[in-house]
């Protein structure tokens, strides 16, 4: 072998690679499958058929191209009489991490704005402040899929992004911590929904990258647009445009070495994409980009984290 290329292949083993984490949450999204549908926000845990097989379809996709994605899972899904989708999910090494038991928001200061589902039936909260009450939700997440699939959830996120994350609820922080978490996913940048892609996506991105929060060291591991969500209730953007849009930022992580945590429904998904065109998009151009990127859980990210 020349010496230079020599030197290039060991630069190229010694750069660090792109971490392309594919996260799925396990939850029902209101206006789909039609867009006159809004009763998921009572019931979001309450999976339909269609939303397991695509997320047990992603998995296998996944799997296949030799990575691993991460779910979280709306643990109110695990009262339901039948979850071998999930478990078979589990056994093909894919991460599950709590999304709380009810999909509540945890930056909620007033009971009636933990929930729909307790605003409409308060007396399920028994009393309790929304502090109380969001606190109970994630350790009730966490016991659900302690209980019924037998390990401790991968990690946490937030139902809902927010713009700055956890910053400035380092009460929130605190709670998350002393229940076991060690990082968090809970950031959803601002980013706009026009124009070229890739000119307003990298700046975006480049604020999407872990960190942590200086009151209490707790690792936040941002969502990356452009979500489903943002792309297909809130733009009402078709197929290919939501795509185009994912290749600028996957092609991003790469160029820059870095971590494109992408956020996807099944309920969403896969009404929108039910071939999977996204996601095997994806697996191709990490497979293409060979050992500049890799195809990972968000535990992967975290552990690499500084």
């Amino acid at each position: 072998m020349l010496a230079g290329t020599a030197i290039a292949a060991g630069a190229r083993a010694a750069a660090k690679k792109a971490k392309i984490a594919i996260t799925l949450d396990l939850e029902m999204s209101r206006n789909f499958p039609k867009w006159e549908t809004t009763h998921w926000d009572y019931e979001k845990g309450n999976l339909d058929d269609a939303a397991k097989a695509y997320s047990l379809g992603v998995a296998r996709r996944v799997k296949a191209a030799g990575g691993r994605l991460h779910y979280f899972c709306v643990a109110r899904v695990l009262e339901q009489e039948n979850i071998d989708w999930l478990k078979q999910i589990a056994a093909m090494e894919h991460a599950i991490g709590n999304h709380t038991y009810d999909h509540v928001n945890v930056l909620a200061r007033r009971p009636e704005d933990v929930q729909f589902r307790f605003k409409r039936a308060p007396w399920l909260l028994r009393g309790k402040s929304a502090e109380e009450a969001i606190a109970e939700n994630v350790e009730l997440g966490a016991k659900a899929i302690r209980t019924r699939l037998g390990f401790d959830p991968a990690g946490f996120r937030t139902p809902g992004g927010f713009a700055e994350g956890l910053r400035g609820r380092a009460d929130v922080q605190r709670m998350l911590a002393a229940q076991g978490y060690t990082w968090v996913s809970a950031q959803y940048a601002p980013h706009p929904i026009e124009g070229d892609p890739r000119v307003y996506l990298p700046p975006v991105l480049a604020k999407s990258q872990p960190y942590r929060y200086p009151e209490t060291r707790l690792l936040e591991i941002p969502m990356a647009p452009v979500s489903d969500i943002n792309a297909f209730r809130n733009a009402k953007w078709p197929l290919e445009r939501f795509m185009a849009a994912t290749r600028v930022a996957v092609n991003w992580a790469i160029e820059n070495s870095a971590v494109f945590d992408m956020l996807a429904h099944p309920s969403c998904l896969g009404v929108v994409d039910p071939d999977y065109k996204t996601i095997d998009m994806i697996c191709e151009i990490v497979r293409s980009a060979r050992d500049r990127a890799e195809l990972v859980d968000l535990t992967s990210v975290a552990n690499e984290a500084v």
